[in-house]
């Protein structure tokens, strides 16, 4: 059931005793832990934070530390799951979950005791109502049971035995039929609800909403809350309405916030003097940004090449992109020499005139949509960060195979990389991001070039092979889902026939050499404004149809992994389903 009020429904029940808190593989995800984590440690509660990556891991987990756990929060993980029928749990604990992955479970809805969700339901979730989904099985056979006859009359004769049988018969009949009415009704209301997969709320901001009703909000709490909003705009999770939502509603807590925080350093400034760089002279701010990935620690030029966006808009893969490029550097008056050398080194009055010269030169190139509405976090006099340059640098932290250590310690170093105590991590991963992007970027070229891409009918699809250069990257999920959608994009940008813009794309990477098996994801048509997946109920719908091995153990139902050997005929059974 819902969580009406976060205070009195959630935190005020968990923060008795000890909690558990499991916690998926992603930015939102650990932006919306951090937060809880520092709600938790200004109260003093005792608490166990564990990642888990799929089902299976969220399954072991609870095993392991369910000893002494009375409440368990879950988050980014188990929304769409039958929570109570996959981890079996005794009927005193009670789960809490907020996950952004949509469509909610309709058992975790529809469950009164032992389920607490913490989102509220969203306009067009259309969740069925409970009778439509749910019967009493008792109440419908005592029905049918309070037709017996008494047969203590003898003085009954046969006609009048024979009209109650024949009634009984009639009324069994009629039952059956609404039975196999209400059932065949109840197949389609869930076929239809759990369709398509998408993205709800974000996590980060619905805890950032507690600490604010706790009173426990700080300037670093809200920013956590925007990274995690910033993220699913970035990878397109959420549609443009619903972010210019949030960030209306960000600016008036930066409003507040920010201004609190100003006062306090004034009345501290008036009794001792503060250097102006110190670190508690922090303040967000609201601003338009540019689509440019991590081009203030980068290089314009690489920024521009790099970046998806400007990358698809002109083609930079080609030989004409090329020279684009340098057109629009030389069109803003920006020679090589400065746009190939760091931005902060840059000249500063270049540096001042570079956004209003990119802001003009979109008109004019096929970059609409070039600036969005973002936000900057200022420290003093020092480097001033995007809420997108962190994004980029946890995800690029979470990637385990690129500096060799384990999922976990990966997991607790981007948790660890929100810390302003810890910006060595911060730098690290962007460093460590830009790498990503420009292997990205590179595969996606020789991907094209070597027309890789593949039109199978009804969708597109691409396959990692296994020995090409930094392939293995590719087994994370993430990395797959953003080398996808490059894919997509840029295929369709190349592509001259309108109705390939309508297309999806499934890509697919080895995941474990030595098991044989491989993972696969799937990414809607470039055209949707609301990004809803529909191949998590076509990957099920395979499983079904076909005697291969598909395991769905991941929290986003668009991913699957599978035998090697099985992937051409997992491809030919998608085919022919989705055709």
């Amino acid at each position: 059931m819902f969580v009406d009020d976060l205070v009195k429904g959630f935190y005020d029940v968990v923060s008795k005793n000890k909690v558990l808190i499991l916690v998926n593989y992603d930015v939102d995800a650990i932006c919306a832990a951090k937060i809880f984590q520092y709600i938790l440690r200004f109260d003093n509660v005792v608490y166990v934070l564990v990642p888990v990556k799929t089902t299976t891991e969220l399954k072991k987990t609870y095993e392991e530390q369910k000893a002494g756990v009375k409440h368990i929060v879950l988050i980014n993980c188990g929304g769409s799951l039958d929570i109570i029928d996959i981890l079996e749990p005794e009927e005193d604990i009670i789960f809490f979950i907020t996950d952004s992955h949509k469509p909610t479970d309709i058992c975790n809805v529809y469950s009164s005791s032992q389920i607490r969700l913490l989102a509220t339901p969203e306009e067009d979730e259309k969740i069925p109502e409970f009778d439509e989904i749910f019967r009493d099985e008792e109440s419908s056979e005592d029905d049918s049971n309070s037709d017996e006859p008494n047969d203590d009359s003898n003085n009954d004769n046969i006609e009048k035995r024979q009209n109650r049988r024949r009634m009984r018969q009639q009324n069994a009949f009629i039952k059956r039929k609404e039975r196999r009415n209400w059932e065949e009704k109840r197949k389609k209301l869930l076929f239809d609800y759990t369709q398509f997969s998408y993205y709800g709320r974000s996590s980060a901001i619905l805890m950032y909403d507690l600490a604010w009703k706790l009173h426990r909000e700080s300037v670093d709490v809200l920013w956590w809350g925007i990274i995690g909003v910033t993220e699913q705009f970035i990878f397109g999770k959420t549609e443009n309405m619903r972010y210019l939502k949030e960030i209306e509603l960000i600016g008036d807590h930066i409003g507040r916030i920010c201004e609190s925080t100003i006062i306090h350093n004034n009345l501290n400034s008036a009794s001792q003097p503060v250097p102006s760089n110190d670190t508690t002279n922090l303040r967000i701010e609201s601003e338009k940004d540019l689509l440019l990935a991590l081009y203030r620690h980068w290089t314009i030029e690489s920024s521009i090449r790099f970046s998806m966006f400007t990358a698809v808009s002109l083609k930079l893969w080609t030989v004409k992109g090329e020279k684009r490029l340098k057109q629009i550097l030389a069109e803003m008056g920006l020679p090589l020499s400065e746009s190939r050398q760091m931005y902060h080194s840059m000249d500063l009055n270049l540096r001042k005139q570079f956004f209003g010269m990119m802001e003009k030169m979109s008109n004019t190139h096929n970059l609409l949509n070039l600036t969005y509405p973002s936000f900057i976090l200022y420290q003093g006099f020092k480097t001033r960060y995007q809420s997108a340059d962190y994004v980029y640098s946890m995800i690029a932290t979470l990637e385990s195979n690129i500096h060799g250590n384990s999922s976990t310690e990966c997991f607790y170093n981007t948790m660890d990389l929100l810390s302003r105590s810890k910006k060595n991590l911060l730098d690290e991963g962007i460093e460590r991001a830009k790498w990503v992007l420009t292997n990205m970027f590179r595969h996606i070229q020789a991907a094209l070039d070597m027309k890789q891409v593949i039109l199978a009918g009804p969708f597109y699809y691409l396959i990692v092979q296994e020995g090409t250069l930094n392939s293995q990257h590719y087994s994370n999920p993430q990395l797959l889902v953003m080398l996808a959608s490059f894919a997509l994009r840029a295929q369709v940008a190349s592509s001259n026939k309108n109705k390939n813009v309508r297309l999806p794309l499934i890509a697919s990477a080895v995941l474990d050499s030595a098991k044989e098996t491989c993972i696969v994801v799937g990414i809607p048509p470039i055209t949707e404004s609301l990004p809803r997946s529909f191949f998590g109920k076509a990957f099920e719908q395979v499983a079904n149809k076909t005697s291969i091995d598909i395991s769905l153990d991941y929290f986003d139902s668009s991913i699957a992994t599978i035998q090697i050997k099985d992937r051409p005929t997992f491809f030919d059974a998608l085919t022919a389903l989705l055709s």
